[in-house]
């Protein structure tokens, strides 16, 4: 039973992996440019083509189905030459890979703000140590959440969703594995927030604000897009940019 589990779990995430036709609406950036724009500890978002990244995009409401993180040339004589990410796969795993994964995608940069040069160091190591580990692919009903791109679930249930199930195919998800590196450093992504008094009589207005953890597995990459603690960067203002030095169109400029 469990080699049968394995080959239908295996085909299903080949087949969920697949890439499917998707028009674009907006021109990717060159990955020379992202390179030259990106620094470690630096999460890549990226708007996926396949079929599961079609089922992220609609349970999130984003653009974002995909990310990894960059670690520059910490992986120097571990990996293959120009892997320069680390990215969670569905079929296969934690792995590295270079910037040419992301060449056609529309791509983010979400830079954690503050962050020290020691726990990102201790951000990229975690994730290090875990390239190679694979997710079992057994549970197939976790798998097949994903066969519907737009599931008929209300929207305060979607996030629920994704983190169904066993676990395993949840933690296949990327968001997770980058969520648990940067939370082993307390670097918040989206905390819960309470509040509670804080001045007593002398000041009621006055309060605390108290951050908890959320789990890894409720994290999405489009998490890394809103969160108040990373930092936007685009690659094109990073470039130094001209409004002036634009070349229009023809019909661009009997409009002016």
């Amino acid at each position: 039973m469990g080699l049968v589990l394995d080959r239908l779990g295996n085909w299903l995430g080949r087949m969920l992996s697949r890439p499917v036709h998707v028009h674009g609406s907006a021109a990717p950036t060159p990955p020379e440019l992202l390179l030259a724009c990106l620094r470690p500890g630096d999460v890549l978002l990226a708007e996926g083509h396949s079929r599961i990244s079609s089922a992220i995009k609609y349970l999130t409401q984003s653009t974002w189905s995909h990310a990894a993180l960059f670690v520059g040339d910490a992986l120097a004589g571990r990996a293959p030459d120009g892997h320069c990410f680390i990215e969670a796969d569905i079929v296969d795993g934690v792995r590295s890979v270079g910037v040419a994964r992301f060449e056609g995608l529309l791509t983010r940069i979400c830079r954690p703000s503050g962050l020290t040069d020691t726990d990102r160091e201790r951000v990229l190591a975690f994730a290090i140590e875990r390239i190679g580990l694979q997710y079992d692919l057994r549970n197939v009903l976790d798998l097949a959440r994903y066969l519907l791109p737009t599931p008929p679930v209300p929207q305060r249930f979607r996030r629920r969703l994704i983190a169904l199930g066993s676990g395993d195919p949840t933690r296949a998800i990327c968001s997770t594995l980058i969520a648990q590196a940067f939370q082993s450093v307390h670097y918040p992504i989206l905390p819960a927030i309470s509040r509670q008094a804080a001045g007593g009589s002398q000041c009621p207005a006055c309060v605390d604000e108290i951050l908890h953890v959320r789990n890894y597995s409720l994290f999405t990459p489009r998490d890394f897009d809103v969160s108040p603690y990373f930092e936007i960067v685009k690659p094109s203002l990073e470039s130094g940019f001209d409004y002036r030095r634009l070349h229009w169109g023809e019909a661009q400029k009997l409009t002016q």
